[in-house]
């Protein structure tokens, strides 16, 4: 990217978007970014893309991998790089403007994406290289960017006829409109609703622990309101759910989280749920593809739909008893402690927790003084050394987006610098919830044979620190950051010629073996001995409080996980119809999710009208890739458990075979070099502690 006259604004400064990144690393500019730099930023990039792709099309040589295949590879290189950082700011730290530029600027965006794919000539161009690969040298990577470029083509509409490629280009773009509007209305609902308790209700929060009271204090103060508030971010509401006994107020905040999207007001999903649904039949239809599940699994390890729904049913039919039994033990109990009645929706968190409590005495409130963030943090960085070599050294000179965000520079044990990460781990308004990895940049070899180094960010919603309270994790954080590390060694390790096949860019349903692995050490006795003391105390977690975490591990394991199937279900319902659904949402939803329900059905909630996964996040017909790489992930590490859990010849297997390799081969293939074999689903039950033959519950 070169400074040139074109990058001046009117009123004379230069946009730090369009001119030459003179950041260390390269990184994004973050501190000299205004709101207003975007559109003109976009303006001047999508100019020099497509001149940059006329280049290729018009090209009048003949076509070969070099100036078409990698032509193409790097065409748009600033295009890209704004629309990535872009976008990931869009999702946390975004502002009315800017989701008013992201709706301008995401249906030029998908114009410019069909351009390329409905340009006849260029994919002729395309096809002329792929027709002749067999009498072509390639090595693997150039093999794979070439199958996958063509492919590409021919799922993006390229085969068909003109007046069909218009239809695509109509269909695509309402698209991209769509799941836009439905991420925005999901975080608008999101903060719209609160529970303000006044402090004349101070008593009915005597039972709360200090860390909740705290946090909901906080809130209220920041909203300079008197008393304390609690939201419907998770730090917030799942806490509250958890500790509290008062089922009025749980019950309110439960039905508020549960119908986002689906209560009458201005962020009303249903139409844009039922649009985005029957547009991705009519564009699978349009190529060729009974439903959008049959055209999105095509590049999937599972394939088919066929595969997928016979996947989950099998997993649902070897669970479904124990989880039946633990969820009737959870009733049990609770009318052991007085209650009356149907355990409903918002009561279960409460009794759950108490429950675990009495059976294993261990509560998070016991648990979260041994697990303040820092170090936390820090032992994901001793893990990653004591796996793979890596050291992590903060940077405070890197510009940042937001006053939370951390920077790291990321060293290999030689001390090559591999990448710069990002860490954000704090929720706000103008982030959305959850937990996830993204890249500000892919990894990739410039002409001079250089390695690009990736940049990496890292975002949670952790409870924010107080005036004598550090950031405290539940375990359940502590697993979430072990999770998302794990996307980000995906990103960091990665090594590759192009950056479409490096890092993350890999079948969807194996994308979370690297992550879901990660999520083993957080209950492996050896790794939480070496780092874990209480933060006022310094004193060292007891042996036994270390014991019943292990524990604790399968607590339940078998409800969660058909809890986590109802997903996969409700997101393969809504991607294999084969005509526009008729029924309300909600009943939709609830016959689709029937075999895997274990509470009461309430009235009024619904999943899909906040399911951004499938409807925002690119999951559709691909949620079942969560199970999918649980059962990839504890096969895998059974091998460590063989081996020992800080092995370095199985972790740098994993790293060579798994981490370093992103798409550039099948993931089968790679999973099987470093496994040995194909992995099956008995190896997911192990790890659960459930004997899928059996009616009753393994001993744990």
């Amino acid at each position: 990217m070169n400074l040139n006259p074109e990058t001046m604004q009117s009123a004379g400064t230069i946009n730090p978007l369009s001119a030459e990144w003179a950041t260390p690393f390269g990184v994004p500019p973050f501190d000299q970014i205004g709101i207003e730099d975007y559109l003109p930023a976009f303006d001047l990039a999508l100019t020099e893309a497509q001149k940059e792709v006329n280049a290729i099309t018009d090209n009048p040589e003949k076509p070969t991998f070099v100036n078409t295949i990698e032509a193409l590879e790097h065409k748009g290189e600033r295009l890209n790089a704004i629309a990535t950082l872009f976008f990931n700011l869009n999702s946390a730290e975004t502002s009315d403007r800017m989701q008013e530029i992201a709706l301008e600027i995401s249906p030029r965006l998908t114009a410019f994406s069909n351009d390329i794919s409905l340009n006849d000539k260029l994919f002729q161009r395309v096809k002329t290289v792929y027709d002749e690969r067999e009498t072509l040298s390639f090595d693997i990577e150039q093999r794979r960017l070439l199958e996958e470029t063509y492919r590409w083509f021919t799922r993006s509409g390229a085969a068909l006829s003109p007046a069909d490629r218009q239809i695509y280009r109509e269909l695509t773009t309402e698209l991209s409109e769509l799941t836009l509007r439905f991420s925005q209305n999901v975080l608008a609902d999101t903060n719209e609703f609160i529970l303000h308790i006044g402090p004349e209700e101070a008593n009915r929060l005597d039972e709360l622990p200090g860390f909740v009271r705290d946090s909901m204090a906080q809130e209220a103060a920041v909203r300079k309101l008197e008393g304390w508030v609690v939201t419907l971010q998770a730090p917030s509401y799942i806490p509250f759910l958890t500790h509290s006994s008062d089922r009025g107020w749980k019950e309110t905040l439960w039905r508020a989280y549960n119908s986002r999207g689906f209560r009458d007001n201005a962020n009303n999903n249903e139409k844009i749920v039922r649009r985005i649904v029957e547009l991705r039949l009519r564009l699978a239809q349009l190529l060729g593809y009974p439903d959008y599940a049959a055209y999105v699994l095509q590049e999937r390890m599972a394939e088919n739909p066929q595969n997928v729904d016979r996947f989950l049913q099998d997993l649902l039919e070897g669970a479904i008893e124990s989880a039946r039994n633990e969820y009737s033990a959870i009733q049990t109990f609770a009318q052991s402690e007085g209650f009356d009645g149907t355990l409903m929706p918002w009561d279960f968190a409460y009794y759950n927790e108490r429950y675990k409590n009495s059976r294993y005495r261990l509560s998070q409130e016991e648990i979260k003084p041994y697990f303040p963030l820092d170090r936390v943090r820090n032992a994901v960085f001793m893990l990653a050394e004591k796996l793979y070599g890596l050291t992590f050294q903060r940077n405070m000179t890197l510009p940042v987006y937001h006053a939370d965000v951390e920077a790291y520079e990321v060293f290999d044990r030689d001390r090559t610098r591999l990448a710069i990460l990002y860490l954000d781990f704090f929720p706000r308004s103008s982030k959305r919830g959850g937990a996830w990895m993204t890249s500000f940049r892919e990894t990739w070899l410039d002409t001079a044979g250089n390695r690009i180094l990736p940049i990496v960010s890292l975002c949670c919603n952790f409870t924010k620190p107080t005036a004598d309270t550090p950031s405290l994790l539940t375990f359940d954080e502590v697993t979430t950051l072990l999770h998302e590390f794990g996307h980000a060694l995906h990103g960091m390790l990665a090594k590759g010629r192009y950056a479409s096949l490096t890092g993350t860019n890999v079948y969807q349903d194996f994308v979370e073996l690297p992550s879901q692995i990660m999520e083993n050490w957080a209950t492996e006795k050896e790794f939480l001995d070496l780092w874990v003391t209480h933060y006022r105390t310094g004193e060292k977690i007891p042996s036994e409080l270390v014991d019943k975490i292990v524990a604790v591990r399968n607590h339940m394991a078998a409800y969660q996980h058909v809890r986590q199937l109802s997903f996969g279900f409700c997101d393969m319902a809504w991607h294999t119809i084969t005509h526009p659904v008729e029924n309300a949402i909600d009943v939709f939803e609830r016959d689709a999710i029937r075999p895997t329900q274990l509470s009461p059905v309430i009235d009024g909630s619904c999943i899909s009208t906040a399911f951004s996964h499938i409807f925002a996040g690119g999951y559709a017909a691909g949620y079942y890739s969560y199970k999918w790489a649980e059962v990839l992930e504890a096969d895998a590490f059974e091998l460590f458990k063989e081996k020992g859990i800080f092995n370095r010849e199985v972790a740098d297997s994993f790293r060579h075979n798994i981490l370093e390799r992103g798409g550039i081969e099948h993931p089968m293939t790679l999973y099987r070099r470093f496994r040995g074999h194909e992995p099956g689903i008995d190896a997911l039950f192990r790890k659960m502690g459930i004997n899928p033959n059996s009616k009753s519950l393994a001993k744990r």
